[in-house]
C-alpha cells in the first residue's frame, strides 16, 4: 500500500525547537520498546559495576536506568526494574554511610511499590517481596517477615522458583536479624536444597555468608572459616568482588576469636589494603575499628568471654573453657582495675551465696591461688603479682595492667545503614 494513503487520523504530533513531528502509534510503541530496552541495559551495566566494586559507574549506570524507566513504569517488568535499581542505589548509598540519600531512596522506592500494586490486578510474589525489603530498610523485621512469608507462598503459587529462593534467604536473614538462629538455619536449609535444582550461584555464595556470620555470632570460629572459604570460592567463579573485602574481615573476626590476633590482624589489614576506601566507607570503618581492638601490641592481657579464652602477652592462649568460676573471678576483677572485692563481695557474685568463712575463705584462697598460676607470668620480676593484688580490703586486679576485652556482643560488628549489605540479593 502506498504510504501517502496511510490514516494518520490516531497519529500524534509533537514540536521540536518550532518544528512539528508526526508520529504514527505503532512508532510511538517501538520508541517505548527502545526506552523500556535501553532502561533494561543501563540496569545490567550497573550490576556488572556492581559486581566489579566499582560502585561510582554502578550507581551513575542505575541512576541512569531509573531516568529511562521514568513514565513508562506501566508494566510488571519496568516495575522491577526501576525496584531493583533503587535496591542497588540503597545498597550504595548504605556502603558510602549516605544516610540522607538512603532515607530518600527508601521513600521513593516505597512510593514506587505503592505505584506498583495499584497498577496489578492482583498481587504477585515479587510484590510482597519488595514490601518485605523496604520493611527491612525501616528495620520493621517482623512486618518484613510477614511479607516475606506472603511472597513465599505467591511464589509457589506462581511457580517461581528464582523468587522463591530469594525469600528463602530474606527469611533466614529476617531472622538472623532478629537473633533466632535456629529459624534461620531451617530457611537456609530450604534454599541449599533448592539451589541443588536451580543453580543461582550467587544466592549460594550469600547463602554460606550468613551461615558464616551465625557461627561468629555463636562462637564457632573454625566452623565460620569454613563457610567464608566456601563463600569466596563460590563467588570468585561468578567474578563477584563486592563482598571481597567483607568475606576478609569477616575472616579476620574468626581468627580474633580464636585467639590468633597476629592472624586476625593480617587479614584486616588485607581487607583494608584491597578495598577502594573513598566508596567502601562503611567497610573502612569497621576495618579500622577491628584493627585498633585486635591490635595487641602494647596490650598485656586480652580476655574473650565468648571463646572463654584470656592470651597474655608472655604465656600466649589460656583455655578457661572448663574453668567456669576462675573465669568469673577474672572478669569481675577486670572489669573493676584498681577496686578491692572482699570475701563477701566474691561469695555473692561468684558462688551466689551469703559469706560463710567456714566455707568461702579456703575456696576463696584456693581459686584465686589457680587463678594466678594460670595467668601470672612464671618470670616476671617484682614484689607485687603482675594481674591480682591483694590488700587488707580484699582482691583486685592491677590498675598498672594494659588490658583489653574482647567482643562479647558480635551483633555490633554487623550493623549497617538500612539493614542491607552488599551482598544481598536485591
Amino acid at each position: 500500500m502506498d504510504d501517502s494513503l496511510v490514516d494518520l487520523s490516531d497519529s500524534s504530533s509533537t514540536s521540536v525547537e518550532g518544528k512539528s513531528f508526526l508520529f504514527h502509534p505503532s512508532q510511538q510503541v517501538e520508541s517505548k520498546n527502545t526506552k523500556n530496552e535501553a532502561g533494561r541495559s543501563l540496569y545490567l551495566l550497573g550490576k556488572i559495576y556492581y559486581d566489579k566494586s566499582d560502585l561510582d559507574k554502578a550507581e551513575k549506570k542505575f541512576e541512569n536506568a531509573i531516568k529511562a524507566a521514568e513514565g513508562l513504569a506501566l508494566e510488571s517488568s519496568n516495575y522491577s526494574t526501576l525496584l531493583k535499581a533503587y535496591g542497588f542505589l540503597i545498597r550504595i548509598a548504605s556502603e558510602k554511610l549516605d544516610i540522607e540519600r538512603v532515607n530518600d531512596l527508601i521513600v521513593k522506592s516505597e512510593d514506587l511499590v505503592m505505584s506498583f500494586a495499584a497498577h496489578l490486578g492482583a498481587l504477585t510474589a515479587e510484590y510482597f517481596y519488595y514490601v518485605g525489603m523496604i520493611n527491612t530498610y525501616k528495620g520493621n523485621f517482623e512486618t518484613a517477615r510477614d511479607h516475606y512469608l506472603s511472597a513465599y507462598k505467591k511464589a509457589q503459587e506462581e511457580n517461581a522458583p528464582d523468587i522463591l529462593a530469594k525469600c528463602l534467604l530474606a527469611l533466614a536473614t529476617n531472622r538472623f536479624n532478629t537473633k533466632d538462629h535456629d529459624g534461620a538455619r531451617q530457611y537456609l536449609r530450604q534454599l541449599d536444597e533448592l539451589l541443588k535444582i536451580i543453580g543461582k550461584s550467587y544466592l549460594l555464595g550469600s547463602m554460606y555468608v550468613l551461615e558464616g556470620k551465625i557461627c561468629l555470632e555463636e562462637g564457632l570460629d573454625k566452623k565460620a572459616i569454613e563457610y567464608f572459604e566456601k563463600a569466596a570460592l563460590n563467588l570468585s567463579h561468578k567474578k563477584c568482588w563486592n563482598l571481597h573485602g567483607y568475606i576478609l574481615m569477616w575472616r579476620g573476626l574468626a581468627y580474633k576469636g580464636l585467639g590468633q590476633l597476629d592472624k586476625a590482624i593480617l587479614y584486616f589489614k588485607l581487607a583494608l589494603e584491597s578495598t577502594d576506601t573513598r566508596l567502601f566507607r562503611s567497610l573502612t570503618k569497621l576495618l579500622q575499628l577491628e584493627i585498633e581492638d585486635a591490635n595487641n601490641s602494647n596490650v598485656d592481657i586480652f580476655l574473650d568471654r565468648t571463646n572463654r579464652q584470656v592470651q597474655e602477652k608472655t604465656l600466649g592462649i589460656i583455655d578457661f573453657k572448663h574453668r567456669f568460676v576462675l573465669l568469673e573471678i577474672l572478669f569481675l576483677l577486670a572489669r573493676s582495675p584498681g577496686t578491692p572485692f572482699d570475701k563477701e563481695q566474691l561469695a555473692r557474685s561468684i558462688w551466689k551465696d551469703e559469706y560463710n568463712p567456714l566455707i568461702h575463705d579456703k575456696l576463696i584462697y584456693t581459686s584465686v591461688s589457680r587463678l594466678r598460676k594460670l595467668i601470672e607470668p612464671k618470670n616476671y620480676a617484682g614484689t607485687k603479682r603482675k594481674y591480682i593484688i591483694r590488700g587488707k580490703d580484699g582482691y583486685a586486679f592491677n590498675p598498672l595492667a594494659r588490658i583489653k576485652f574482647g567482643y562479647e556482643h558480635r551483633s555490633q560488628n554487623f550493623s549497617s545503614l538500612a539493614n542491607v549489605e552488599l551482598g544481598l540479593p536485591v
